[in-house]
C-alpha cells in the first residue's frame, strides 16, 4: 500500500529525519529481539510495548515477514519507523514507534540465521497465527502437509552436515523450519539460552509451540532436540488489541496527525492487553511498566480472552456475514446479534473462575470496543481459518455445557453459520481449505456433519448438538 496524493506535502519518515524535527539524536537500538511474522498486529501491540518502555535504546527489533515481503518493503525505507494510530470513538491519537530497527524478508535465511546465533540475541517472539503453524490436531507438525515434509528432508540433511549451508535459497519455507533452523544456527554458535514467545491466539500457546517444535526437531536431529529443551524457554502469552487491516484513508490521516509520510502506519484501538508466564533466561523489556503482566497461571487469563473476545469475534463473523453485516460494529448495531453475544457470555462465564478476572468488567469493556464504529473490523478479516478458531474458540464451552445437560445455542449458532456460508461458496481463507473442498464438492445429506468434524468429531457425533447445528442451516438457507 502506498500513500496518496493527500500524503505527499508531508516528509518522508525515517530515523534521521524523525530525530532531526525531535531536536535530539536518537541512536539505533541493538538488535535483542527477533520476531517473526511482521504485519499489523505485531507493530500495535509487541512493538508498541516495547517502545513505551525502552527508553534506553537498548532492545531494538528485527521483524521477519510471512508469507510476503511486502511490510518489509514498506518499513524498509522509513528504517522500521511506523505510526501507530489510536482510534477511540471520539478522536484519534498518533504515535511513531520506533522500535522496530530492521524489516526483512522472512526468505532472508542468511539474516535469520545471523541474528538468531548472535549473543546479543535474546528474545524470538512470534505472531503467524494459528494456521502458521502447520500443527494437526493433535499438535504435532502436519506430515501430510507438502511443506512440511519438504522442510524435513531439507532439514536433516543440512543438520547431518559438519557447517550449516551456506546456499539457503532453497531453505525451509515454513516458520517452524526456519525458526528450527535458525536455533540450530544458536546451537553451533554456543550462544546462551533464550526465550521463544509466541504471541497467537492459541490455549497455553507456548507449551503448543514447546510440543510442535520439539516434535519436528526430533524428527530432524536428537541433538538439536536435546539442545532445545535444555536451552530454550517456551513463555506462554495471552494478547489482545483490536487491530483492522489499514486502509488508504488511513495514511492520510497518519499524515495529518504527524506530518509525516507513511507507507506502513497502523490503526489500532486504545485498548491492549498482554499476558505472560514463563522465563526469559537473557532478560527482557520491562513491558510491565506499560501494563503488561507476569502471572504464575496464564490459563484463566488465556481462556477469558479466546472465549469471550475471540469467541464472539468468531460468532459475529459467520452470523454477521449472514445476516449482511460487514464490521464488527455493524453486527453489534443488530439487536438479534447483540442479544446472541450476550448469550455466549453468559454460557463462557460459567466455565470461568469468578475471582481474578473482573468478568463483568472485561464484559462491559469489550461490548464498548465491540461498539467503536471508528474501528472498521470487518467480519471478512475475522472469518478465515474458521476450523481451527472455532475449535478452540467455541468449541470448549459448548462441550462443556453439554456435560452440564445444556445446550449453548450462540456457540452452535456460530458453527452452523459457518457451514452454512460454506455450502453457499462463501470464499474462506484456510487451512483445511482442500478438506473443505472435498466435503463441498461430495454434497448430500452428509455435508453438515462432514464440516462439522472437521472442527471437532464430537459435535459430529452427537445427534443432538447436530440436530442443532443443522437447523441453523436449514433456517440460513429458507
Amino acid at each position: 500500500m502506498s500513500a496518496s496524493l493527500d500524503t505527499l506535502q508531508a516528509g518522508r519518515l525515517s530515523r534521521a529525519a524523525y530525530s532531526a524535527r525531535s531536536g535530539r539524536a536518537r541512536a539505533t537500538p541493538p538488535v535483542r529481539i527477533v520476531h517473526l511474522g511482521l504485519g499489523a498486529f505485531h507493530r500495535a501491540h509487541q512493538a508498541w510495548f516495547t517502545a513505551q518502555v525502552d527508553e534506553a535504546g537498548e532492545w531494538g527489533i528485527a521483524a521477519f515477514t510471512g508469507r510476503n515481503a511486502q511490510a518489509a518493503l514498506e518499513l524498509q525505507p522509513q528504517d522500521g519507523l511506523f505510526t501507530l494510530i489510536e482510534r477511540s470513538e471520539a478522536a484519534d491519537a498518533a504515535t511513531i514507534v520506533t522500535s522496530i530497527v530492521e524489516a526483512v524478508d522472512g526468505a532472508n535465511l542468511a539474516r535469520l540465521l545471523e541474528l538468531l546465533a548472535a549473543p546479543t540475541t535474546s528474545i524470538v517472539t512470534l505472531t503467524i497465527t494459528e494456521a502458521g503453524y502447520r500443527f494437526g490436531i493433535d499438535g504435532l507438525p502436519n506430515a501430510d502437509d507438502p511443506a512440511v515434509a519438504a522442510d524435513v528432508v531439507w532439514l536433516r540433511a543440512a543438520f547431518s552436515a559438519a557447517t550449516l549451508p551456506h546456499d539457503l535459497a532453497h531453505g525451509p519455507t515454513t516458520t517452524m523450519g526456519r525458526l528450527l533452523l535458525g536455533l540450530e544456527a544458536r546451537r553451533r554458535a554456543g550462544a546462551e539460552p533464550i526465550a521463544v514467545v509466541p504471541c497467537d491466539n492459541i490455549p497455553d500457546n507456548g507449551e503448543f509451540l514447546a510440543r510442535g517444535l520439539g516434535a519436528l526437531a526430533r524428527s530432524v536431529s536428537p541433538a538439536t532436540a536435546e539442545w532445545i529443551a535444555a536451552s530454550v524457554s517456551f513463555v506462554t502469552t495471552s494478547v489482545d488489541r483490536i487491530t483492522p487491516r489499514t486502509t488508504p484513508a488511513d495514511l492520510n490521516a497518519a499524515a495529518a496527525l504527524t506530518g509525516w509520510c507513511d507507507d506502513a502506519a497502523v490503526v489500532t484501538e486504545p485498548f491492549r492487553d498482554w499476558v505472560l508466564s514463563g522465563r526469559f533466561p537473557g532478560g527482557r523489556p520491562a513491558w510491565e511498566r506499560a501494563g503488561a503482566r507476569f502471572v504464575d497461571d496464564i490459563a484463566p487469563f488465556e481462556r477469558r480472552k479466546l472465549w469471550m473476545l475471540n469467541g464472539a469475534h468468531s460468532l459475529l463473523a459467520y452470523d454477521g456475514l449472514l445476516r449482511g453485516h460487514d464490521t464488527v460494529a455493524e453486527a453489534m448495531a443488530d439487536p438479534v446479534c447483540r442479544a446472541r453475544v450476550n448469550n455466549w457470555w453468559d454460557a463462557v462465564v460459567r466455565w470461568l473462575p469468578p475471582q481474578g478476572l473482573e468478568l463483568e468488567a472485561y464484559r462491559g469493556a469489550l461490548l464498548e470496543r465491540f461498539d467503536n464504529a471508528r474501528i472498521e473490523h470487518r467480519l471478512g478479516q475475522i472469518s478465515g481459518e474458521a476450523v481451527t478458531k472455532l475449535r478452540v474458540r467455541i468449541v470448549p464451552t459448548v462441550l462443556a455445557e453439554r456435560a452440564a445437560g445444556r445446550t449453548a445455542p450462540s456457540g452452535l449458532r456460530a458453527i452452523g453459520s459457518w457451514v452454512a456460508l460454506v455450502l453457499r461458496g462463501y470464499p474462506f481463507v484456510d487451512a483445511e481449505s482442500a478438506a473443505i473442498a472435498v466435503v463441498v464438492a461430495s454434497g448430500g445429506d452428509g455435508a453438515v456433519a462432514a464440516l462439522v468434524a472437521l472442527v471437532d468429531p464430537r459435535l459430529a457425533t452427537d445427534a443432538a448438538l447436530l440436530a442443532d447445528i443443522r437447523a441453523v442451516v436449514a433456517a440460513s438457507a429458507a
